[in-house]
């Protein structure tokens, strides 16, 4: 009877176990795929080097980061000191390397693809430029039962732009400055330069107040590139991304909410991020401060949809009735602010391709600071 019960017992644990081990070889064989050169040995890296020093003395001429090997050997020396973020991918934490400050973004082995993604669209040839998150190293940390999946970027204390803007206001020459910035780095993301050392154009697909940080110099810098999408001039295609997130709901343009955006043109991907980037500008001009006079923070369509909007909410208000956030009449009395709102309204057109383009509102803002004597 005991050998009755025992025997099923016993062959269902070893079906389970070869299960299992079949399961665990298929991931590390999916992580070999991803990249085999991140299965090596970290090196001994210099003492008294910094990060930007290994940037600014990487020989690898690409453009696209550190050597693989150089980033395993950071990632390991790297010790975790508080958590600063969550989000649906996992983790963010502040760490530290050497005494400098990082960010580490941990991913749950779940979204092994969204983290290779990411990783793979900073490693961009020529993508680094100071207005984007500065990428320093990938990492894999498996230890036979669970996988960590690092991803390692600069650490800008002031956080994102949400974060700031619900504790500061600005002035006019902070706004404009954060604006130019965003616009910089928008420019740079979308741009296609040609040549061996060229980098293709890429457009970002979730632009919004949390995914751009703010640095210490005021500037800001755009991060989050798990969306983004990547365009091949020369095959004429668009590298559509595996995971099927198509970015925030709430900010997310027309054309994307009704499903009528054209996945085969790219343009039409740099104009639904020139929708959202119309909306942050919408966020930074109800903080700035006009003779102690500003708006309190507030996300786009509050007094419209729900905190988390639906898509069917999304596309009543945007496509249907086609309402824009509001504009507070004290900003027609500002000429920065009067800009900014004539800005935000060639940003939110319907029709997408009336937009303006991250460049010429880059110059724009850079005419307004020249006008105004601002710093930007």
């Amino acid at each position: 009877m005991a050998f009755a019960i025992a025997g099923p017992i016993c062959l269902l644990c070893i079906v389970l176990l070869v299960a299992v081990s079949l399961w665990q070889q298929r991931r590390r064989h999916f992580r070999y795929e991803v990249d085999s050169s991140l299965e090596s040995e970290p090196i001994l890296l210099p003492q008294g080097q910094t990060i930007k020093d290994m940037m600014e003395m990487t020989t690898s001429g690409s453009g696209s980061g550190l050597p693989l090997l150089v980033q395993r050997s950071i990632a390991r020396q790297i010790q975790l000191v508080e958590i600063i973020g969550k989000g649906r991918y996992g983790e963010v934490w502040r760490g530290r390397w050497r005494g400098e400050s990082v960010a580490v973004k941990i991913f749950s082995s779940r979204d092994e693809r969204s983290w290779f993604r990411e990783v793979e669209i900073y490693q961009t040839v020529m993508l680094r430029h100071d207005n984007i998150l500065g990428f320093i190293a990938a990492d894999n940390k498996d230890n036979g039962t669970w996988t960590q999946l690092w991803l390692i970027t600069d650490y800008h204390e002031n956080g994102s732009l949400f974060d700031y803007l619900t504790r500061i206001p600005v002035d006019t020459g902070t706004m404009c400055k954060m604006a130019y910035s965003i616009a910089n780095g928008l420019a740079h993301l979308h741009m296609e330069i040609l040549g061996t050392q060229g980098k293709p154009a890429i457009a970002h697909r979730d632009m919004k107040s949390k995914n751009i940080l703010v640095k210490c110099n005021g500037t800001c810098a755009i991060a989050d590139l798990g969306l983004a999408v990547r365009y091949d001039s020369a095959s004429n295609t668009v590298d559509i991304p595996p995971n099927p997130r198509v970015g925030t709901k709430r900010y997310l343009a027309p054309e994307v909410l009704d499903e009528t955006i054209n996945m085969n043109h790219f343009d039409s991907f740099k104009r639904a991020d020139i929708y959202a980037f119309g909306l942050v500008l919408w966020e930074l001009a109800r903080r700035c401060s006009i003779g102690g006079i500003y708006e309190d923070y507030q996300l786009p369509y509050y007094d419209l949809v729900p905190s988390d909007p639906t898509i069917e909410e999304m596309r009543k208000v945007a496509c249907t009735d086609r309402q824009r956030p509001a504009l507070p009449n004290r900003w027609q009395s500002c000429e920065a602010l009067r800009v900014m709102s004539k800005i935000m309204k060639e940003c939110w057109y319907h029709n997408s391709a009336a937009r303006l383009t991250a460049l010429r509102i880059k110059k724009t803002i850079a005419n307004l600071g020249a006008q105004e004597d601002l710093k930007i």
